[in-house]
């Protein structure tokens, strides 16, 4: 079962108030996306933490309804 690019960035921006998220689907099939989220949670956060963060966002949905998510995270400017 695929997952709409709206549902990824609805969960994530409802457990990262106030991230910026733009979302891409690679394979045009609703199950390989690229993420981009900055938010000022992941301040004084290291990579693999911020991640994690987007991780625990997405309610577990990881690796079950969303199959591939190449993700990048920062800090905005």
């Amino acid at each position: 079962m695929a997952m709409e690019a709206g549902e990824i960035e609805r969960l994530i921006k409802e457990g990262l108030p106030g991230a910026e998220v733009t979302i891409e689907d690679l394979r045009g099939d609703g199950d390989h996306y690229a993420c981009h989220v900055l938010s000022t949670a992941f301040e004084g956060k290291n990579r693999v933490q911020q991640h994690q963060m987007v991780y625990a966002a997405l309610q577990g949905r990881m690796g079950t309804e969303l199959h591939a998510l190449a993700l990048q995270t920062g800090v905005p400017e």
